[in-house]
């Protein structure tokens, strides 16, 4: 399995929608150099308030293309680094991966798939009806369709047009789940 990287986005405060980037530097155990969510501990707001001791799982946030296309053509303004993703990729299912599935990024950089995003609240602060958006139904089966996040094994810088492809672990396979 392999895909592309679209595009590279960071934001030093929370909150979705960050800016996109001419390259992001990947830092081992850490995160997006630069990034709110870069650290060893959970920095997710609403996790590190009842236990900051946590470890990050969201270090790296990549979301599919595929998925900003889905909801452009359902009239929403989207771009890369909007939906609040480190990494925007292309021509990978990354819903699909199992967790600890390796992605390399580039030449160097290693990340480790830990779990689902969870669309929440943000997006609809975005714009109305976009978390939703973001969700599916599949016959009494929820589908969150807004990325995977990841931790990072080897640092390395990540831009545009890097390859990305996929190791996936030892089975049997684990299906992701939010983290």
């Amino acid at each position: 399995m392999s895909g592309e990287v679209v595009a590279v986005s960071a934001k030093r405060r929370h909150g979705p929608d960050k800016t996109p980037q001419l390259f992001i530097r990947l830092l081992e155990g850490q995160g997006v150099e630069g990034d709110a969510h870069c650290g060893p501990r959970v920095k997710h707001r609403s996790r590190a308030r009842f236990n900051p001791g946590l470890p990050n799982l969201r270090q790296v946030h990549l979301i599919h293309h595929e998925l900003l296309d889905e909801l452009a053509a359902k009239g929403f303004a989207v771009a890369p680094g909007y939906l609040g993703e480190n990494v925007t990729t292309r021509h990978l299912d990354l819903l699909a991966l199992p967790r600890g599935a390796r992605l390399r990024l580039g030449r160097d950089a290693v990340v480790e798939v830990t779990g689902l995003r969870n669309p929440c609240i943000q997006l609809e602060r975005l714009q109305a009806g976009l978390m939703q958006a973001c969700l599916e139904d599949r016959g009494g089966l929820l589908i969150r369709k807004a990325g995977v996040m990841s931790v990072v094994l080897a640092g390395g810088e990540v831009r545009a047009g890097d390859a990305v492809t996929v190791e996936l672990p030892a089975s049997p396979h684990q299906a992701l789940k939010p983290v």
